[in-house]
């Protein structure tokens, strides 16, 4: 069986709520400027989770660098209770997302790129790229594997899919390598 990790999940959340970012610029706990977004977003960072959650102006919320659904659905409940308590917003139930897992996987063995290639639909291009390119449609996710066997899987919607993914994963490079 393939190891695999998460190493990032991307959720997303709308307070339904217009926010002044320049209001926010006084609480240590965010980060505002013109670079962010070009000023429409602010980084909001808290002991309560890992990551990331960028707040825009027009109310919506990302949160990144979490490891775990449960983590990312943490970090924008935790943003979205600080802007309730300082003030910025009014109580609200947040409809949260999940818009892409990515995942490292250890296949436990070198991998021929040049033989997958040709034996899948895999894209390998060594001048450009020292990976192929795996398509799986049918998840909606892209396996970037390399010939260490290692592979990152990215657009994992649900962990409840993780093991069929991998599964498929592994199935296509024991077939065709």
């Amino acid at each position: 069986m393939i190891r695999t990790s998460i190493v990032n999940v991307v959720a997303t959340a709308a307070l339904g709520q217009k926010l002044d970012l320049e209001e926010l610029e006084k609480y240590p706990q965010i980060l505002h400027s013109a670079q962010t977004y070009g000023g429409r977003a602010a980084y909001f960072r808290s002991r309560c989770f890992k990551g990331e959650v960028s707040i825009f102006s027009s109310g919506k919320m990302i949160s990144v660098g979490a490891k775990s659904e449960a983590e990312a659905f943490r970090a924008l409940e935790c943003a979205k209770d600080f802007l309730i308590k300082e003030g910025f917003v009014e109580t609200v139930v947040l409809k949260k997302e999940i818009q892409n897992m990515v995942l490292v996987a250890d296949l436990g063995k070198d991998v021929n790129l040049e033989n997958l290639a040709q034996n899948c639909k895999m894209i390998y291009e060594p001048e450009q790229f020292p990976g192929g390119i795996l398509r799986m449609d049918e998840f909606g996710v892209a396996v970037l594997v390399y010939a260490s066997g290692k592979a990152v899987i990215a657009g994992v919607k649900n962990s409840k899919d993780i093991t069929e993914i991998v599964r498929k994963v592994e199935d296509v490079v024991e077939k065709h390598i």
